[in-house]
C-alpha cells in the first residue's frame, strides 16, 4: 500500500497561521481570542506515553520537536496533554506557534472525598502543578479533571462534586489569576452544573453526523454564553480502518465548527500510548503510527481545518 504522504508533498498541507506564541488567551462570549484575534482551536491531544527513564511522561526534547514541527505543518494550533508537561515541551510548543493545554492529573477514579487529608492533598498537587508552568505563554489553560466517572459522581451526589471542582478551579485560580480553568465533560455526567468554569469542554464520541449535530446542539444550551468545546473526538482505525477513520473525522470537524463550537481536540496524535502501567497496543487512534508514519486521516483532518470554520469568517485561524 503507498500512503500519502509518498505521493503529496506535505508543504501542500502547511498553513499559514499568525503566530499567537506570545498572546493570552481570553474568553470573548461564545469563542477564544488570542488578542483581537478570534481562535479556533484545531488541536490533537499529546500522550500519555510511558515514563521515561529519568520519570518523564513525555517524549525527548528532538521527538516533541519532531511531533510539533509536522502538527504546525498540518494546520493544528493546539495540544493537549493529560499530564502537566517540562517546560522544554512548552518552549517547543511557543517555537511552533501552538497552545497547550495542560490536564491536572489526580485519583479522580476513586473515592477521593473520603477524607479531609486526601482532599487537601489533591488540592495541594493541583496548585502544584500549575505553578510548574503558570504564566508561560504557550499556555491555553488548565484542565481540573477528566471524566469524574458517573459512578463516582452517583456516590458523592452532585452537588459534592461540584463544590470539589470548584475548590480545584479557585486553587489554580490562586496561583496563576489570568489562566483559562476548565472541567472536561462528558455525557453521562453532562448534569453537572459548572457555570464557574471559563469555558465547557466535553469528550464525545458518536458516529453519525445526526446524533453528533444534535448533542452538539444541547450541550450548547447547557453551556449558555460559555465557549463550548470538544476536547476528545476521533475514531480507532485498528477496528474500523484508516479510510473511514480518516472520513470521520472530516464530518465530525466539518459539524463541530458548523455548530459554533470554540474548536477541537483529535484523539489522538500518535498511536503510541501509554495507560495503567501499560502501552496499549490494540487501539490505534492516532493521526500517525508508533513510528510517526501519518496516516491517511492526517492529510483528512489537515484539509478540513484548513476550509474551516469557513471563509465567510474573516476573523479565524
Amino acid at each position: 500500500m503507498i500512503r500519502l504522504e509518498s505521493v503529496i508533498p506535505p508543504a501542500l498541507y502547511s498553513h499559514t497561521l499568525k503566530d499567537v506564541s506570545s498572546e493570552k488567551v481570553k474568553v470573548k462570549g461564545k469563542f477564544l481570542y488570542c488578542g483581537q484575534q478570534k481562535f479556533h482551536i484545531k488541536g490533537v491531544t499529546y500522550g500519555t506515553f510511558a515514563p521515561r527513564e529519568d520519570g518523564s511522561q513525555f517524549p525527548a526534547e528532538e521527538v516533541v520537536d519532531m511531533d510539533f514541527s509536522l502538527m504546525k505543518q498540518h494546520g493544528i494550533n493546539a495540544v493537549r496533554t493529560y499530564t502537566v508537561p517540562p517546560v522544554y515541551l512548552l518552549d517547543v510548543a511557543s517555537k511552533y506557534g501552538l497552545k497547550v493545554m495542560v490536564g491536572l492529573p489526580w485519583e479522580q477514579h476513586i473515592t477521593f472525598l473520603e477524607n479531609k487529608a486526601q482532599k487537601n492533598d489533591i488540592i495541594k498537587r493541583v496548585k502544584e502543578g500549575a505553578s510548574k508552568c503558570m504564566q508561560h505563554p504557550a499556555i491555553l489553560c488548565f484542565t481540573i479533571g477528566n471524566e469524574i466517572p458517573a459512578s463516582i459522581v452517583r456516590w458523592y451526589g452532585k452537588k459534592k462534586i461540584e463544590n470539589f471542582l470548584k475548590q480545584l478551579y479557585k486553587a489554580v485560580k490562586s496561583v496563576d489569576p489570568e489562566s483559562l480553568v476548565t472541567y472536561v465533560n462528558f455525557p453521562t455526567t453532562e448534569y453537572l452544573d459548572l457555570g464557574f468554569l471559563d469555558f465547557d469542554c466535553f469528550n464525545v464520541y458518536l458516529e453519525t453526523p445526526e446524533k453528533l449535530s444534535a448533542y452538539i446542539s444541547r450541550l450548547h444550551n447547557i453551556s449558555g454564553n460559555r465557549p463550548l468545546l470538544l476536547a476528545e473526538i476521533g475514531l480507532d482505525s485498528m477496528r474500523n480502518g484508516e479510510a473511514l477513520q480518516a472520513d470521520t473525522l472530516t464530518w465530525q470537524i466539518n459539524t463541530i465548527f458548523a455548530k459554533g463550537c470554540a474548536g477541537m481536540f483529535v484523539f489522538a496524535w500518535t498511536d503510541e500510548w501509554w495507560r495503567g502501567g501499560h502501552s496499549i497496543e490494540d487501539w490505534d487512534f492516532g493521526l500517525v503510527d508508533r513510528d510517526r508514519i501519518p496516516k491517511p486521516a492526517l492529510f483528512a483532518v489537515s484539509n478540513t481545518m484548513a476550509a474551516v470554520p469557513f471563509a465567510g469568517d474573516k476573523n479565524f485561524h
